[in-house]
């Protein structure tokens, strides 16, 4: 999962939890992710693409923009 990138779904802040939507090669899709600012910051709107720099499983991931 780290490193792959997606954009995203539901706004992603300090104090919100977002959705991103990520393409995983290895299952051959697209799938939903609950996400996170890596690294506290601006927001980032629906619409922006983004990097996975943690994962947790199962649904979990923190962002970076790119």
């Amino acid at each position: 999962m780290i490193g792959l990138t997606g954009r995203v779904t539901g706004r992603i802040g300090a104090g919100l939890v977002g959705e991103v939507m990520v393409h995983v090669p290895e299952r051959q899709g697209t799938e939903a992710f609950l996400a996170y600012l890596a690294v506290p910051g601006e927001r980032l709107e629906p619409g922006s693409m983004v990097v996975v720099v943690e994962y947790q499983p199962p649904r979990t991931v923190y962002v970076a923009p790119l």
